[in-house]
Order: C-alpha cells, then sequence, then structure tokens
C-alpha cells in the first residue's frame, strides 16, 4: 500500500504534492498523545443534538475498541438518528486496511445517508470478498 501510495502519479492524482505516505506516522501519533486516555464521550450527546452525523466503526476482531451488536453478512449496523455504529467482520483495529472493499461501501453509503437502508436481495451488499 505504501509503495502504490508514494507513487508520483499517486500522490499527483490525490493532490498531495511530494508528501510521502505512511501507515502508522509517529509525527500525528506524538501530536494526538495529548487525547490519549481522555473520555470524550461526554461531548457526543450535544453533537448529536446539532444534527451531527456520526459513524463510529470497529472490527469485530479489535482488541482496543470495543462492540456489542448482532451478526449479519459482512458487519452489523445499528442506527439511531444521526448515530450509527457498524461493526465489520473478519477485521482489526484497522478496519480499512482488512476489509478494504468493505470500508468503502461503509463510507460510501454513509456519506450519502443510505448505511442504514435495507439492502435488496439482488443489490450489491455491504462485503468483503475474501
Amino acid at each position: 500500500m505504501e509503495k502504490f501510495l508514494n507513487q508520483k502519479p499517486v500522490r499527483d492524482a490525490i493532490g498531495v504534492g511530494d508528501l510521502d505516505f505512511v501507515s502508522c506516522s509517529p509525527t500525528v501519533y506524538q501530536a494526538m498523545l495529548v487525547d490519549w486516555m481522555r473520555n470524550l464521550e461526554v461531548g457526543i450527546p450535544t453533537l448529536l443534538e446539532d444534527g451531527v452525523k456520526l459513524l463510529v466503526y470497529a472490527g469485530e476482531y479489535d482488541l482496543i475498541c470495543n462492540w456489542l451488536v448482532d451478526c449479519s453478512d459482512a458487519g452489523a449496523v445499528k442506527s439511531h438518528s444521526p448515530l450509527s455504529f457498524l461493526k465489520v467482520h473478519n477485521a482489526g483495529h484497522m478496519v480499512p486496511m482488512d476489509q478494504p472493499k468493505a470500508a468503502l461501501e461503509m463510507l460510501r453509503r454513509w456519506m450519502q445517508g443510505s448505511l442504514a437502508e435495507e439492502v435488496p436481495a439482488d443489490s450489491e451488499k455491504l462485503v468483503a470478498e475474501m
């Protein structure tokens, strides 16, 4: 992935100039340490009341983030108003790396506002090929 994303034509296409892609940036990690172990949960109700859409997702094998929902084809989604939670099957903490097709479809549907809609049987499901 890093080799692909660091090719000049790819960097040009996504508009990042000469910036190199890294999977886990120590610079970003260090900058985010001030939020480490802070309970940000208390601010969520206000965001939801203000109509901010929130998608929380986790891989079912994620040892860092918890989830508690029922199972379905490639994941399970629970939604209430602007809040959605999705558990992705066969994924750990890095869902987009473990299930890239499902992660892309999840993001596409969430941005279109159709993540929690029922999917017709003959339609493409939120699944990633193994």
